[in-house]
Order: structure tokens, then C-alpha cells, then sequence
């Protein structure tokens, strides 16, 4: 039995990482200052066998107190999303930034075996070469890329340095239960879900066809438990993601086909930074982690589509269903 300390782990990834480290046995401590985590996500933890500790990822002092006599530090505290980054780059640095620099201070101080860093795809930019490799040159398109791989950047640092192991994880578009619904920051796939089931129409920013590889939370799980223990995963980053990709309105579509409605939204100008596709090769992640993808999209959307009825209950909304023959083709 070992003990984790997973940063941000009331938030949407973290809570499920505790989850699956709960159901093997596991001893966690959380560390979350809950501006995005929610108290909702932790009501089910036993407290003998988690800990949650209130506090802000930049508080040095108190990260590296409760990091003592912990194994593993998976650390996930981060201000998430290319948008909210563009509208506050200086927060977005800060928190992601420094908070990563905090945690790895804290992990050597505490004689940590292995810390992952999760990063995202989006510091590969806008480059048009598909699919992404770890070998190519990142170029971010927006403050939340760059506080990213700056954020990688110093894990390498810590590892080539201090032998401290690290092990970055860059994930893609990922989504699934406990995803905030209501925020605007949140992942396209939960602010579809929430437009549908509350009766409004979905916003699509572009023409809909920008692509997206998007991933099932529980495989991003597999990949961080996979990532504390592989041998050779030191100081090095991986591409995690389901390895294909869809248009924005093929998963509109899809969603539409679930529910059994016809959807159609409204559209509006690119956002700022927006990448126009995104897919994985996730060749390496296979290789020296073992990571194998499990859930696709249709299932993955299946999965969060009940999650989110449960979560909404009596505030679903959804219009009388629409003959399937009106149904629009949900591989566009």
C-alpha cells in the first residue's frame, strides 16, 4: 500500500484518479483550494483513508508539509483551458507555473519516488502536422499551452538535476463524469451536454469542422497509475489519448443521436488561440507504459450522458424526440 498525494484532487481528473487509487487500496491525501474543485466530488471518501487538505498550490510551505511521508505525488492542481487563459494569462502563469515549481520542490523535499505532471496537447500549437509526436518541436498558440510546457520544462530540470523522478503526461480533450457542466471553461463535450439537457442551444465557435481527439477520463486514469510505476518513464512525457479524432459537429451529432434529437446550434467567430485539429500518436505511451485506450466515443459519451442526468436530475429539459429519420448523420 502506498500513499499519494494528488494535487487539485477534487477537481474533475483528480477526483477520479482518488477513486481508482481508493479501490486498490490506496492512502491519499488531497490538496485543493477548491476555485474549481468541487466539495461534491469528495462526499463519498472515507476519511480514515483520505485526507483533504484546503490550500492554494502556491503556498510553497504548506504543499511541501503535506507532502511528508507520501510516496507518489500526482500533481493535476492547475487553471485549466485555452480561454480563460487568454482572458487572464497572468493568473493562468501563476497558478500553473508556480504551482508546478512548488510541487516539485515539495516531492524532493520529501524524498518522493515519482511525481507526474499533467501537461495537455495544447503545446503543440497550431501546427498542421498530424498526428502529434513527442518528438516535434512544441510552439504554444496560448498562455495555457505555454504554462504547460514551461511547467514540463521544469519537471525535465528537476529530474536532469536533482534525480527527481517526474514523468509529464500530455493529455488530449479530455472529458467524462464529474466534469464541470455549468462553467463556461469547461471542455466542448460537457458544454454541449449541458446546452442539450437543459433545453438551450449549443454554441459551436468556428464552422464546426476543427477536429478533436478526444479522450474518456477513465483512460487518462489508466495512464497516470500506469505512469507511477513503469519502469523507463523517468523524465520523459507522453501523448495520452484515444488516438483518433472527430469534427466538432460529428460530435454534436453524435450526442444528437443519443439523446434522439436533431440538434442544430448556433455559431459563432473562432476563439482566440483556438487550434483548428488536434490527434495523438500515442505510440510511445503503449510502449514504455503500457497504455492501451479502452473507451471510445460513442461508449465514452454514453457514459457521460447518464452521469450528467444524474447530476441535473429534475432540471433536464430535453424537446419531444425527433422522427430518426431527421436525425443528421452522426460520422459527419
Amino acid at each position: 500500500m502506498a500513499k499519494y498525494l494528488v494535487t487539485g484532487g477534487a477537481g474533475f481528473l483528480g477526483s477520479n484518479v482518488v477513486d481508482a487509487l481508493l479501490a486498490a487500496g490506496e492512502k491519499v491525501v488531497v490538496y485543493d483550494d477548491l476555485s474549481t474543485g468541487s466539495k461534491k466530488n469528495v462526499f463519498d471518501w472515507n476519511p480514515k483513508d483520505v485526507k483533504v487538505v484546503e490550500g492554494d498550490v502556491r503556498d510553497g510551505k504548506s504543499l511541501a508539509k503535506v507532502a511528508k511521508g507520501c510516496d507518489y505525488l500526482l500533481h493535476f492542481a492547475a487553471i485549466t483551458g485555452v480561454a480563460r487563459s487568454v482572458e487572464d494569462p497572468e493568473t493562468t502563469l501563476s497558478v500553473n507555473v508556480d504551482g508546478t515549481i512548488n510541487a516539485l520542490h515539495a516531492a524532493r523535499e520529501a524524498k518522493i519516488k515519482r511525481v507526474i505532471v499533467a501537461s495537455s496537447a495544447a503545446v503543440y500549437g497550431e501546427s498542421p502536422v498530424l498526428p502529434k509526436e513527442e518528438t516535434m518541436l512544441p510552439t504554444p498558440y496560448s498562455p495555457y499551452g505555454a504554462s504547460m510546457l514551461m511547467g514540463e520544462d521544469v519537471a525535465r530540470v528537476f529530474y536532469t538535476t536533482y534525480r527527481l523522478e517526474t514523468v509529464c503526461l500530455r493529455f488530449f480533450n479530455l472529458y467524462g463524469p464529474r466534469q464541470d457542466i455549468t462553467s463556461e471553461h469547461s471542455g466542448v463535450v460537457a458544454r454541449f451536454i449541458h446546452a442539450l439537457l437543459t433545453g438551450k442551444t449549443p454554441m459551436v465557435y468556428g464552422d464546426g469542422k476543427q477536429s478533436r481527439d478526444f479522450t474518456y477520463v477513465s483512460d487518462a486514469v489508466d495512464a497516470i497509475r500506469l505512469a507511477c510505476t513503469a519502469p523507463k518513464a523517468e523524465g520523459e512525457v507522453f501523448n495520452i489519448g484515444s488516438g483518433n479524432r472527430i469534427t466538432v459537429s460529428g460530435l454534436l451529432n453524435i450526442i444528437g443521436s443519443l439523446l434522439e434529437r436533431e440538434i442544430i446550434p448556433s455559431y459563432a467567430d473562432p476563439r482566440p488561440a483556438d487550434i483548428r485539429h488536434s490527434l495523438a500518436e500515442t505510440t510511445k505511451a503503449q510502449e514504455v507504459l503500457g497504455f492501451r485506450p479502452r473507451v471510445n466515443i460513442q461508449l465514452g459519451l454514453v457514459k457521460t450522458l447518464a452521469w450528467c442526468r444524474r447530476s441535473l436530475g429534475k432540471n433536464v429539459k430535453l424537446p419531444p424526440p425527433r422522427p430518426s429519420s431527421a436525425m443528421r448523420d452522426a460520422t459527419d
